[in-house]
């Protein structure tokens, strides 16, 4: 007979923004479910938008919402029958007030599409909505949450990085959900974060004890990215796949770093995964420094081109001011790319010593990196296949599901 601490479980993943592609949560959501899965439990996903492209053999419950952010038709007026919905207008007054009411609406859905059917479940595990909803839930069925790393850093970095004071009051308003997140969070048994320094970070700011927490680090994909030797890599080209108009990743301070290393009539050339906002800081920055002519964006790319862009790269750079881990560090590691990366918050526990490490906001730093890793290839090389070697042993996503099951049941025994 198999007992209740060794049977397969019955698990509700819920994730409020779920892009495979792009953003922590929805490669967390999609890689973490399918481990879960090849590891022998049952999982099922209640998902905002977009689709997060999960395999057909994980169900996929998916709530009708506004989705006033998808790109496509941006912050579109609802029609009449959709605010007939009571959490419709709430997410449209939100949107229209400049505020980001995502979390807790998509609470509400979660609690109604959990309220007949908690029975089905032996867990439910909330991917950083901390919404009321979750609150709600969690007092019926044993339930976790993700927090990737707290949200006031976002926030704190978003307010410093504009002047102006009703931008500043705009950034406020839009964090404005941070306080129902730290007294949810508060309220939950069993907190999943992905690193010590996350860790540490979200117990201060959210003043949560350090006793709730479980630590588990995330994984990479191995079977997406990966090495392509027959790619020859290009000298001087850099790539980064951070997110290019959020202070919180320090796109500013790269192409600063870049433009210093231009003056010095290196030949180099920067790759930035992704598509700035039009007109927006990062545009007028590239004008500005008169580097536009070695920045290349590539838009939206396929997970296969995504990989044959790594090929190709010389380095890859993280440049970020905070990761509460640092996926971009790890995906280049995972290829076999030599990694320049920031201090900042987890990413020297997932660098270590197989990249090269320099101050956050320190764009002469960045700058001085780059120029060593040009001028020392066969170093460069090392790198590379020492975080190829540091990805395989320790991130890996099974890895990662052994011990995010070992917390679900551990939340388990504490309901009882």
């Amino acid at each position: 007979m198999i007992s209740s601490l060794e049977r397969p479980l019955n698990i509700c993943l819920l994730s409020y923004r779920s892009n495979p592609h792009c953003g922590g949560q929805g490669v967390y959501l999609k890689n973490l479910s399918r481990a879960l899965k090849d590891i022998g439990h049952h999982v099922e996903v209640f998902s905002g938008p977009p689709d997060p492209g999960l395999d057909p053999d994980i169900p996929t419950h998916r709530p009708a919402c506004l989705d006033l952010y998808n790109p496509e038709s941006l912050f579109r007026v609802p029609t009449l029958r959709e605010l007939c919905d009571p959490v419709n207008i709430m997410e449209w007054a939100g949107v229209s007030t400049m505020g980001f009411p995502e979390p807790f609406t998509f609470g509400i859905r979660a609690q109604r599409f959990l309220r007949t059917r908690m029975q089905r479940y032996d867990i439910v595990h909330d991917n950083q909505s901390l919404s009321y909803g979750i609150w709600s839930i969690a007092k019926k069925i044993p339930t976790v949450a993700t927090i990737h790393h707290p949200i006031t850093v976002d926030r704190d970095i978003a307010v410093r990085s504009v002047r102006p004071f009703w931008k500043k009051i705009k950034h406020l308003r839009w964090f404005s959900f941070i306080g129902m997140q730290k007294r949810v969070s508060r309220t939950l048994r069993r907190i999943i974060t992905v690193s010590e320094c996350a860790r540490e970070d979200i117990a201060r700011d959210f003043k949560i004890p350090r006793k709730r927490f479980a630590v588990v680090p995330n994984g990479i994909n191995t079977k997406l990215f990966y090495p392509i030797p027959e790619i020859q890599r290009e000298p001087g080209r850099i790539i980064v796949t951070n997110s290019s108009d959020v202070p919180l990743k320090g796109l500013y301070y790269l192409l600063h770093a870049v433009a210093e290393i231009a003056k010095k009539r290196r030949a180099i050339s920067l790759v930035v995964v992704g598509t700035p906002k039009k007109n927006g800081g990062i545009s007028r920055l590239i004008r500005r420094l008169g580097i536009g002519d070695l920045i290349v964006f590539t838009g939206s790319i396929s997970d296969a081109e995504f990989v044959r862009q790594y090929a190709r790269a010389a380095m890859a750079v993280v440049s970020s001011v905070y990761e509460g881990f640092g996926l971009p560090a790890g995906e280049a590691m995972a290829c076999g790319v030599p990694v320049i990366s920031t201090t900042g918050g987890a990413l020297p526990e997932v660098v270590g010593d197989a990249g090269i490490l320099v101050p956050p906001k320190d764009h002469m730093s960045l700058a001085r990196a780059i120029i060593d890793m040009l001028d020392h290839p066969d170093q460069a090389d090392g790198l590379g296949r020492r975080g190829y070697q540091r990805v395989q042993q320790h991130f890996t996503w099974r890895r990662a599901a052994e011990k995010t099951v070992d917390a679900y049941r551990e939340t388990i025994l504490d309901y009882r």
